[in-house]
């Protein structure tokens, strides 16, 4: 029997993607179907860098409204269209640090806003874990929490992270590398820092 060329995986939804891109350089309604498409991953990248819905909010629209200005000018380069929503949104994230020159900390109740369903002392420990979590990622260079958002929460490779950071693989792959080490090295120290409770006296 002969063997029949199976399309790679992705390829359909990437031609689809590169045909609506087309049409909305000159039609609205299809950018406002990109919009739809990639809103809640750059308000969650954004979220995670700064820890402020109301100017994540602001951040989130303006990175569209300056992708729809400058939409006309793309052209696709063999990554992903998100990678160029997150190159303005990193831009955008920069010049707010900038215009802020202060670093907010996202509070409990704003890391956790989703998690009352759960029982009460579950909730509470998974919701000192997750601030904690964030506190420790903030203390970050911008470049270190760039790598690890895009690793872990979009699973983008090295290189279509050194697109967006301006960078190469390898020095991609070695930030990344430095960024590791510096996470649990922070995480070890905040719990060997970490106060014991009258329970753990107890135990000893």
């Amino acid at each position: 029997m002969g063997t029949t060329n199976k399309p790679r995986k992705g390829a359909s939804s990437e031609r689809d993607e590169e045909g609506l891109i087309r049409q909305a350089k000159f039609d609205p309604k299809a950018f406002g179907e990109l919009y739809e498409r990639y809103i809640k991953k750059i308000y969650t990248y954004v979220y995670y860098r700064i820890g402020n819905h109301a100017d994540t909010e602001d951040l989130t629209s303006r990175v569209f409204q300056k992708a729809f200005v400058h939409l006309p000018g793309y052209e696709h380069q063999g990554l992903p269209f998100s990678a160029w929503l997150y190159r303005i949104a990193h831009n955008m994230v920069a010049n707010w640090y900038r215009d802020q020159s202060r670093r907010k900390i996202v509070g409990l109740d704003e890391a956790t806003r989703h998690s009352t369903e759960e029982e009460p002392g579950s909730a509470a420990e998974r919701m000192a874990e997750r601030d904690m979590l964030l506190k420790v990622i903030r203390q970050l260079s911008p470049d270190k929490q760039q790598v690890l958002i895009l690793k872990f929460a979009e699973g983008y490779s090295n290189t279509e992270i050194g697109a967006i950071l301006g960078k190469s693989e390898g020095a991609v792959k070695s930030l990344y590398h430095r960024t590791l080490l510096q996470l649990r090295e922070t995480i070890e120290k905040n719990h060997s820092d970490k106060p014991r409770t009258g329970a753990d006296r107890k135990e000893r």
